[in-house]
């Protein structure tokens, strides 16, 4: 009975990490994937707190709200990661203002059009977990819950989107070696 049940999860683990025909899961999860990080991204481009004039002013109220939740006997944020948002994302507002509202966009676009889809995978799921640690919930499980089996498929994921093309296009200009 066992030994049934391992060679069906084999199969299946089979078909979705590396049979192209897997290819349609995969694309779906990125369009949804890739709907959330550029809503997310455009949001923040949009409002000055992040992108303009006012740069800045929205990663030290998400930073401020981050550091209250560090009390308690079950605080949201542990201690160590209210280390890290003090001395390494405090004084530097502008930059992770940017940094971010730029990533969740670039994520978005390389989820979107199947470019760089491990890459574009792995950046969002390192933002996922700050976002976690940081004691925001919101859609960031799911994500997390999505992100990493896209990750795992990535030989398999980009099969519909541009890679596929630019991939056949720079095999053809690269010279072979002898």
């Amino acid at each position: 009975m066992m030994n049934n049940l391992s060679r069906h999860v084999a199969g299946l683990e089979q078909f979705l990490f590396t049979n192209k025909k897997s290819a349609v899961i995969w694309f779906v999860i990125r369009l949804y994937l890739a709907n959330i990080w550029l809503s997310a991204g455009y949001a923040k481009f949009i409002n000055p707190a992040w992108v303009g004039a006012d740069a800045g002013k929205g990663i030290m109220g998400f930073v401020s709200g981050a550091l209250q939740k560090t009390g308690g006997a079950h605080p949201d944020v542990m201690l160590w990661y209210a280390w890290f948002l003090t001395h390494c994302v405090a004084p530097y507002p502008l930059f992770w203002s940017y940094a971010i509202t730029f990533g969740e966009v670039a994520v978005g676009l390389g989820l979107l059009f199947g470019v760089l889809t491990a890459f574009a995978s792995g950046a969002g799921l390192l933002m996922n977990f700050n976002f976690l640690f940081s004691g925001a919930v919101s859609v960031n499980p799911i994500m997390i819950l999505l992100g990493i089996p896209l990750l795992l498929a990535w030989r398999v994921s980009d099969t519909i989107g541009v890679q596929r093309f630019l991939a056949a296009f720079f095999r053809k200009k690269t010279p072979k070696r002898r």
